[in-house]
C-alpha cells in the first residue's frame, strides 16, 4: 500500500512533467502578445521602407546640388553688377 510520502512523490512527478509544457505554452503565448503589440505599435508609427528613404535621399541630395549651383551663379551675376 502506498503512503502518503508515495502518492506526493507521484505527483510531484506527474506535475513536473506538465510544468515545462505549461512553461513553454505560457512563453509561447507571451511572445505572440509581445509580437502582436510590437506590430500594432509599429503600424501606427509613420515608417517608410529602406527604398522609399534612399529614393527620398537620391532627390534631397539632387536638389541640394541645384541649390548650390544656383547659390553660386546668384553670387557671380552679383559681382558682375558689382564691378559695372
Amino acid at each position: 500500500m502506498k503512503g502518503p510520502q508515495d502518492i506526493l512523490a507521484q505527483l510531484q512527478g506527474q506535475f513536473g512533467q506538465f510544468v515545462p509544457d505549461m512553461a513553454r505554452a505560457a512563453r509561447e503565448d507571451i511572445e505572440t502578445q509581445a509580437r502582436a503589440t510590437v506590430m500594432a505599435v509599429l503600424s501606427r508609427l509613420e515608417l517608410v521602407t529602406r527604398e522609399e528613404f534612399e529614393t527620398q535621399q537620391a532627390v534631397l541630395l539632387k536638389t541640394r546640388e541645384k541649390v548650390d549651383a544656383l547659390e553660386k551663379r546668384v553670387a557671380e551675376l552679383e559681382q558682375k553688377l558689382e564691378s559695372r
